[in-house]
């Protein structure tokens, strides 16, 4: 029978039923009570069994539990110096995460959120290392070889992306000579791999990897050697998270967020990568700056605009919307963004002039885009490659906007001349720029890249000499009432103006014919 006791919550099953009866002997009352006891004496050591297995159980989870950590966050990374850097992952169970440092041992114990997530903020010192770091929620992780300095975000298309040992049949030069001194353990890369996604990821794959023939041969050319420049003269660690893709339009670096104001790009509701098409709108934000946005920089370097030639009218607003996206992102205050100019080179893209008006688009952006500069590259073009090969040079010309700028390193300098004011002087142009205190050069050569047009609208290849007010003289005996001037505006040009630090000026025109 089922018969239930008052003081147990249970169906005893330990001992045979028994007949219904009122009225019981004395020996089946002794012989019922001697059963039950002894049921009640197992159900307590059962009960018992339960608790102590549940507790081991318990026991064993929290031993085993984990912290799980994002792949920037790992064994040789570089930290940002003195500053409130973002460290998060996830455990494997709920409960606290206690991270240590080594360089002041002070403990950190942050909650994991209902979905085991956690952040923790730490402080960090000034340059130095290498130390440790421990996360500890049951089993401990500690990460090694961890530095405190200087970090870069760098992205961008194929210009970026182009590595130290350079594309098939198109080099970098002096190759050789950057990897056979790249070893250096106080600069740090971290390549993210190409992912696509229509949503926002929470983790990419990459690795931290220190500095040498091995790591740096197929990270970008670009971004190492402006590295490499910067922690030559900053005389602190460098760490460079790098995340780029070849052939790739502004707009697949963007959010939905930063896409919205403009309707007529639309956003993919999937991607299908066996179309060809897994480089839509905000598909690479999502997969490759999304999980990294956070991570403690000093600023940002970009190298893109190629595929965006057609629309530079749209390119000059998309731009700074991207800009002001990405530094909303990381919650860090207008970083400084540093990024290149597309080089000249004889396109054979149907649309005439797309190379000149991005380039066009590109140095207006200096202006809109607070905290930002851009590196000139018209004199380091080829024509017959949308790759230019001298790397160093942009990587250079990067990193002296970042130490006049950012680091604050007087005297030098850091931006090619700037158009500033045209005026008319019978049938003469006096073209005057801004960014050359100490005036112009042409390092001896003859200046061939002006042009100027009267009402007709008709440029003509002018003679122009330097001036020592920082004003160029420019005219043509087929023009008598100049009205216009161009200079470098073509899509395959070589520049020849610079200032006297030698410092490229910029395409540009006076008209919008």
């Amino acid at each position: 029978m089922n018969r239930q006791d008052n003081r147990l919550s249970y169906t005893p099953t330990c001992y045979p039923a028994l007949p219904d009866q009122k009225i019981l002997s004395n020996s089946n009352r002794f012989i019922r009570n001697t059963q039950y006891l002894t049921c009640l004496k197992l159900k307590m050591k059962s009960l018992f069994g339960a608790i102590l297995v549940t507790l081991c159980c318990c026991l064993t989870n929290r031993l085993a539990a984990k912290v799980v950590l994002p792949s920037v966050i790992s064994d040789n990374m570089v930290l940002q110096q003195q500053s409130k850097v973002l460290l998060w992952g996830y455990s494997t169970i709920s409960g606290t995460v206690t991270i240590i440092t080594s360089w002041n041992h002070k403990k950190v114990t942050v909650k994991c959120s209902s979905n085991n997530k956690w952040t923790a903020w730490i402080q960090t010192p000034a340059a130095g290392g290498p130390y440790k770091i421990t996360f500890v929620n049951g089993e401990a992780i500690t990460l090694k070889n961890v530095l405190i300095g200087e970090v870069w975000f760098c992205g961008g298309q194929s210009n970026m992306e182009m590595p130290v040992r350079g594309f098939r049949n198109q080099p970098v030069l002096e190759s050789n000579e950057i990897l056979a001194g790249a070893d250096n353990p106080q600069i740090r890369l971290f390549k993210t791999k190409r992912a696509s996604s229509t949503v926002p990821l929470d983790s990419c794959s990459g690795i931290w990897q220190v500095a040498d023939a091995a790591s740096v041969k197929d990270f970008s050319a670009v971004a190492y050697e402006y590295g490499r420049y910067l922690q030559a003269k900053l005389k602190v660690p460098v760490g460079l998270v790098l995340s780029c893709w070849g052939g790739t339009m502004i707009e697949t670096w963007m959010s939905r967020d930063m896409l919205a104001p403009f309707p007529d790009i639309k956003l993919p509701d999937s991607i299908d990568p066996k179309a060809g098409d897994n480089q839509p709108p905000s598909a690479l934000f999502n997969g490759m700056i999304a999980p990294l946005a956070g991570y403690g920089i000093k600023g940002f370097i970009w190298y893109q605009g190629e595929s965006n030639r057609r629309e530079p009218e749209l390119y000059q607003q998309l731009f700074p919307a991207m800009v002001a996206g990405w530094r909303k992102c990381w919650n860090m205050g207008e970083l400084p963004f540093y990024y290149v100019q597309i080089a000249p080179f004889a396109s054979k893209d149907t649309v005439k002039g797309s190379g000149p008006k991005l380039r066009e688009a590109q140095l207006n952006c200096m202006r809109t885009i607070p905290n930002s500069g851009m590196a000139v590259t018209l004199d380091i073009g080829k024509e017959k490659y949308i790759h230019p090969p001298d790397k160093t040079t942009v990587g250079k010309r990067l990193a002296y906007w970042a130490l006049a700028k950012t680091y604050h390193h007087e005297g030098i300098g850091y931006c090619g001349p700037v158009y500033s004011s045209m005026t008319v002087q019978k049938n003469k142009l006096i073209v005057r720029f801004d960014q050359a205190a100490d005036g112009l050069t042409s390092f001896g050569k003859e200046l061939s890249n002006f042009e100027i047009a009267g009402h007709d609208k008709k440029f003509h290849p002018a003679k122009a000499s330097i001036l020592y007010d920082r004003c160029v003289e420019v005219y043509s005996d087929e023009v008598e009432d100049p009205v216009a001037v161009r200079y470098g505006f073509k899509e395959w040009v070589t520049g020849d103006l610079y200032n006297v630090e030698g410092l490229p000026a910029s395409s540009f025109r006076t008209d919008d014919y």
